[in-house]
């Protein structure tokens, strides 16, 4: 590969790394054609893109962007490494591997999770999957903040309608026993 070639495809990625503000580096070295090619399709399916990129180009997109991402070029950069983007939703990619894993089955572990950047954020290592996976979205987050500020209305109107009930009966009773 030329340095031209080399410069237009870190250019490509760091647009690329740009405009997905959720980025995910895995390692899927073991796999077959066909698994990868599975693993891709299920990304497709799920909203996501599953890129292949030589380390070298990555660790060069990474330090072309305005957040520090040094953490995740030293310690997810080596070996076989490919890149799942997603531009709406931060915890997609996480469900991506695990869905996969489930599907392939026996306990899988591959696609290894090698680092994520969110938000500029890092996480690095295995351990953080599980974590990221149930991190909530924006719109879940704007969905939960709504429902807490329309509880309290919600509550007031349920208390107004129960006591009206409740004076009415009183009322009832009352005007009953003075009849008798």
């Amino acid at each position: 590969m030329t340095r031209d070639e080399k410069k237009v495809i870190i250019d490509s990625l760091t647009e690329k790394l740009k405009e997905n503000p959720f980025f995910y580096i895995t390692d899927a070295s073991g796999f077959s054609v066909a698994q990868v090619n599975a693993f891709r399709r299920t990304c497709y399916e799920k909203g996501v893109e599953y890129k292949v990129y030589k380390n070298t180009l990555i660790a060069k997109a990474l330090g072309n962007l305005d957040a520090d991402y040094s953490k995740l070029a030293s310690g997810a950069l080596k070996g076989f490494s490919g890149i799942i983007f997603s531009k709406e939703t931060s915890n997609l990619p996480a469900k991506v591997l695990l869905d996969f894993r489930k599907k392939i089955g026996k306990k899988e572990t591959r696609p290894v999770f090698k680092g994520a950047g969110i938000d500029s954020d890092v996480f690095l290592g295995e351990n953080n999957l599980e974590l990221l996976s149930n991190l909530k979205s924006k719109q879940e987050l704007l969905g939960d903040l709504i429902g807490l500020l329309q509880s309290p209305a919600k509550n007031l109107v349920s208390a107004l309608q129960s006591g009206q009930n409740n004076i009415t009966g009183v009322l009832k009773t009352l005007a009953e026993r003075e009849s008798k």
